[in-house]
């Protein structure tokens, strides 16, 4: 038997969630990216195999290729780009959660929460980041003309997302769109 749930956040509830993440941001802030990054990976890894349901496991999961960004030496995000993700780290790299991890089928349902939210609000850098990875991989299998750098057009490919990203998350901002929490919960300043 399998129950669905649906969930109807007030701007009070994401408030609230606001507030933590900012919370775990202060909490991290002396912690060096790639520890942030280490422990998100760990707690996927650790969360394998271990029975959580397909909803949680999957908004899980995305966090993967947030990490993957930041590590990303040909992607490379920066300034404002970067700081929201490694806002968004801080949360999966705190122990602390609104919801202890070891009740048994609830401990995961805040982290599955947040990163619904987290991925809503850097949907526009993730499918920039997936674009870039798929166009890379093509190019690769194509193989390199001569007269082209790799690094060239790697180069050109990334200035052309990141332009579209922003644009996307501008265009979000002005109209207000309903497709993420509205404002902005990633508080990383």
């Amino acid at each position: 038997m399998t129950l669905r749930l649906s969930v109807d956040l007030s701007d009070s509830d994401l408030e609230y969630y606001r507030a933590r993440l900012l919370d775990a941001r202060r909490r991290c802030a002396q912690r060096e990216e790639s520890e942030l990054v280490s422990a998100t990976r760990k707690l996927l890894e650790q969360l394998r195999g271990t029975g959580l349901s397909e909803a949680v496991q999957s908004r899980l999961d995305a966090l993967g290729d947030l990490a993957s960004m930041l590590e990303d030496q040909e992607w490379a995000p920066e300034g404002e780009d970067r700081e929201r993700i490694v806002a968004a780290m801080s949360y999966f790299a705190n122990p602390t959660d609104v919801i202890p991890d070891n009740l048994p089928g609830l401990g995961y349902l805040d982290d599955a929460l947040v990163a619904e939210l987290v991925v809503r609000e850097l949907r526009h850098d993730l499918d920039a980041y997936r674009d870039f990875c798929r166009h890379r991989a093509q190019q690769e299998q194509r193989g390199f003309k001569k007269q082209v750098k790799r690094e060239d057009w790697l180069a050109a490919k990334r200035r052309q997302l990141f332009m579209r990203m922003r644009r996307r998350r501008e265009g979000r901002r002005r109209r207000g769109s309903t497709l993420s929490p509205t404002p902005s919960i990633l508080q990383y300043r």
